[in-house]
């Protein structure tokens, strides 16, 4: 788990450095960048656990990450900040897209597969996304590390740090896979509860991460932003890398109350940024989400 997470930091850092050396605009290196590095970890165990043949761990860390990412992430933030008071209008711009990958994932489920084609839908989807926050780009100045901009860039020292991010990854999420699967059998729980918590717990990580650092200094709109963004990643590039990868299963009977969670947390993040409930009360209702979660997954 921790080379997920070293390898996806070494690669948002180099990604980062490409960009500015190309003058790529603020909205790409900030929004695109952070929201998509972050579902790196996601998007590795999915994609390995699906070329396994163990679609449920795919399905499952994806709807566990987005559960954790609302609701353990946000509801901890809110939690430790006295007042977060975001600038940008989050319900008007944004909230939208917290809603349409999973709407569109629910229908793409009904019938007990997401196909390759449904896949390549997911990915077409985050091209729509991509393209409503470009004309935003002016916004996100605030996404960027200033620091990078003073780093003289180095072609060669880039790739192979890219190099070794990608082999981290790689690895790590083979491994993960791997280790999580003994973990069931030794426990006797089913691959589906591993992956929807330890898995999809430890991909979290990095969204965890960024958005306290946000938090203390201040920046509300990345806060929220970093979730919205890493949800729609996780929805549209993890489960649609997936399913190109290997077809996936799931089973509305077995795992209703799984989506149900993703899809409350989904439902109230949406409410929260239409009457602005960036507070402690907000907080505490979202970590109850994750410990029905939790219990009812045991």
């Amino acid at each position: 788990m921790s080379a997920l997470i070293y390898g996806a930091n070494h690669v948002i850092t180099e990604s980062e450095k490409i960009a500015l050396h190309f003058n790529i605009s603020s909205f790409v290196i900030g929004a695109t960048l952070i929201a998509v590095g972050t579902s790196l970890p996601e998007m590795a165990a999915s994609v390995s656990a699906s070329l396994q043949g163990k679609t449920d761990m795919a399905v499952a860390n994806v709807l566990g990450s987005v559960t954790f990412n609302i609701s353990l992430v946000l509801g901890i933030i809110f939690l430790m900040s006295k007042e977060l008071s975001p600038q940008r209008d989050l319900f008007r711009n944004d909230s939208a897209w917290s809603l349409f990958p999973l709407l569109i994932f629910i229908l793409m489920a009904y019938n007990g597969e997401i196909d390759r084609f449904d896949g390549f839908l997911f990915l077409l989807l985050m091209g729509g996304y991509l393209l409503f926050l470009s004309k935003d780009s002016k916004n996100l100045e605030n996404e960027i590390d200033k620091n990078l901009k003073k780093e003289k860039f180095d072609w060669k020292k880039s790739l192979i740090f890219l190099a070794i991010g990608f082999t981290f990854i790689i690895v790590g999420a083979d491994y993960t896979i791997q280790s999580a699967s003994e973990i069931a059998k030794n426990l006797g729980v089913s691959e589906w509860v591993i992956a929807l918590l330890l898995i999809a717990f430890g991909t979290s990580l990095p969204e965890l991460v960024v958005s306290v650092v946000a938090a203390k200094k201040g920046n509300a709109d990345m806060v929220i932003g970093n979730i919205i963004g890493s949800n729609v990643a996780n929805f549209t590039v993890v489960l649609g890398a997936s399913a190109l990868a290997n077809p996936l299963s799931i089973s509305f009977a077995k795992n209703g109350f799984d989506i149900m969670c993703a899809s409350i947390s989904t439902v109230m993040l949406v409410f929260i940024t239409a009457n602005k409930l960036y507070n402690r009360s907000a907080g505490i209702g979202l970590l109850i989400i994750v410990l029905l979660m939790i219990s009812n997954a045991f």
